[in-house]
């Protein structure tokens, strides 16, 4: 099977590490970032930690949850601004458990696929740590997050 101009873009890129056929997986962040390569289509997909999956020693009330959700999914909703391409679909966000699910399609410029992945998950990380309510004791990964801006900042 030859390679497509997508897939070569990926193989080439330092934040994608093949992980079968089609199939990269993202590996800048702690989040579990996956994209599908089919013909001229990536498919995104960006698996986030629910506010009380990284709270530690206390629990997370339901009311506070659910509005962090509400937060973080409109905050999302722009996710597909942040692509080069002008052929992308706005993205899904849902709620699967304790995981919050962004996915997103696009296509479009080739060369400029694997950037354009990278430029969502990069969104989302970033998004998702904005939205950290302080005042909880947090594990990973949003305790090594917040110590990497920490340290960016300083």
């Amino acid at each position: 099977m030859t390679q497509t101009s997508i897939e070569r873009a990926f193989n080439v890129h330092d934040g994608f590490e093949e992980d079968g056929p089609g199939t990269y997986v993202v590996t800048t962040t702690p989040f579990d970032g996956i994209v599908r390569v089919t013909d001229e289509t990536v498919s995104v997909t960006v698996r986030t930690p629910m506010l009380s999956a990284v709270v530690e020693n206390e629990s997370v009330a339901d009311v506070v949850e659910d509005g962090w959700f509400e937060t973080l999914e409109l905050r999302l909703e722009d996710a597909h601004t942040v692509a080069s391409t002008d052929d992308i679909t706005p993205p899904e966000i849902e709620r699967e458990g304790d995981e919050a699910v962004l996915s997103l399609e696009l296509s479009g410029y080739p060369d400029k696929a694997a950037d354009d992945a990278m430029a969502v998950v990069d969104f989302v990380e970033g998004t998702w740590v904005q939205g950290i309510i302080p005042g909880y004791e947090y594990g990973d990964p949003a305790a090594s997050l917040l110590s990497q801006a920490r340290q960016s900042y300083d």
